[in-house]
């Protein structure tokens, strides 16, 4: 049986406010996430998911209101925690793809963020079996969900999606095992 599961990137959010979790949505992420909503009306969709980082929910906050579900968030659909703040993220980045197991004090390897987003992904691809849902998500969680079907990418497929907030791709299984990934096209107000 088929499941179609729509992964949703946040849309531009505020990159002055640090606190990951509490970052919101600029005015160009708000008026991107009506244009996801668009592009998701047509799918089929019956649940929204979400990781709980403001960004995230608020992206995906108008489609699940215009097609009448709430937002069940899920707290291992969130980002990758780096611990301390760090300056040099490009530095950081490829020394975490080049090793997997690489963090910082307090913060999580990319490992760790692949390991209990599959484990979230698994949950919502057994309540949904047959059916289309979506997920709000981040760049890294779902490079690192990519990485798991594919080892092949890797952190230059994570940096070619940096700049592409909001980003939707359309993962198709059949019960727990990926068939295709295919990115949805549309034209958020963010991308240049």
């Amino acid at each position: 049986m088929l499941t179609d599961i729509y992964f949703v990137r946040h849309a531009q959010s505020d990159l002055s406010i640090r606190q990951e979790d509490i970052r919101p949505l600029t005015e160009v992420g708000h008026a991107d996430a009506k244009r996801v909503t668009a592009a998701l009306l047509d799918k089929g969709i019956s649940r929204v998911y979400s990781s709980p980082f403001v960004r995230c929910v608020d992206t995906v906050r108008h489609f699940a209101d215009a097609i009448g579900v709430k937002v069940i968030t899920v707290d291992d659909f969130r980002e990758r925690c780096i611990g301390d703040w760090v300056d040099d993220f490009t530095g950081f980045s490829k020394r975490q793809w080049e090793d997997f197991d690489y963090r910082h004090p307090d913060g999580e390897s990319l490992r760790e963020v692949q390991d209990r987003n599959i484990k979230a992904l698994n949950a919502v691809l057994t309540e949904n079996t047959g059916r289309s849902a979506a997920i709000g998500t981040h760049g890294t969680a779902l490079s690192t969900i990519m990485n798991f079907y594919d080892p092949t990418f890797g952190y230059d497929g994570f940096y070619s999606m940096i700049g592409k907030t909001p980003y939707i791709l359309h993962f198709q299984f059949v019960n727990t095992s990926l068939k295709s990934i295919k990115e949805v096209v549309f034209e958020p107000q963010g991308w240049f």
